[in-house]
C-alpha cells in the first residue's frame, strides 16, 4: 500500500474523514447518486411529461376541473380546494393521483375540508385514464 504524502495542518482544506481514501470514494458516490437522482426527477421513477401531456392537462384541467378548483387552480371558496403549491398534489405519486381522480372524494370523508363532493373524474365521465394522467401532469407543474 502506498503512503499519500501528508500536506502541513495550514495547508488542509479537506475534512479529515475525507482524507482516508475509503470515506473519500464513499462520499464522491454519494455525490454522484444525489447528483442522479436529482436529474431523474428525485428518484420518484416516472419520467418527465411531455409539453404535449401538459397542454393536453391543462386543457382537460380547464374544462373539468376549473369549475370547482378555480381556472388558474387556487381554487373556489366553498367548492375546491387551491391546486397550486398543495401538499396532498406534492405528497402523493402520479399512480395515487390517478386513483384518487378516478374515484373522488365523498364530502363525509375526514379529509374533505369543503362539505362537497369531489365526484369521480371531477363529474366528467368521458375523461380517460390518459386524460387524467395528463391532468396529473399539469398539477406537477404547478407545485
Amino acid at each position: 500500500m502506498r503512503r499519500r504524502r501528508s500536506l502541513p495542518a495550514a495547508q488542509m482544506e479537506v475534512h479529515p474523514v475525507l482524507q482516508r481514501p475509503i470515506a473519500s470514494t464513499a462520499f464522491r458516490l454519494l455525490l454522484v447518486a444525489v447528483a442522479l437522482l436529482a436529474s431523474t426527477g428525485c428518484g420518484e421513477g416516472t419520467p418527465a411529461a411531455s409539453p404535449e401531456t401538459i397542454a393536453a392537462g391543462g386543457k382537460h384541467f380547464q374544462t373539468t376541473c376549473a369549475t370547482c378548483h378555480g381556472a388558474d387552480a387556487n381554487g373556489l371558496p366553498k367548492l375546491g380546494k387551491g391546486l397550486r403549491m398543495n401538499e396532498f398534489v406534492k405528497s402523493n405519486g402520479d399512480d395515487e393521483m390517478l386513483a384518487f381522480l378516478k374515484t373522488g372524494r365523498q364530502a363525509s370523508h375526514p379529509l374533505n375540508t369543503t362539505g362537497i363532493d369531489m365526484p369521480p373524474k371531477g363529474g366528467n365521465p368521458a375523461l380517460t385514464d390518459e386524460d387524467l394522467k395528463a391532468i396529473v401532469a399539469y398539477l406537477r407543474t404547478l407545485q
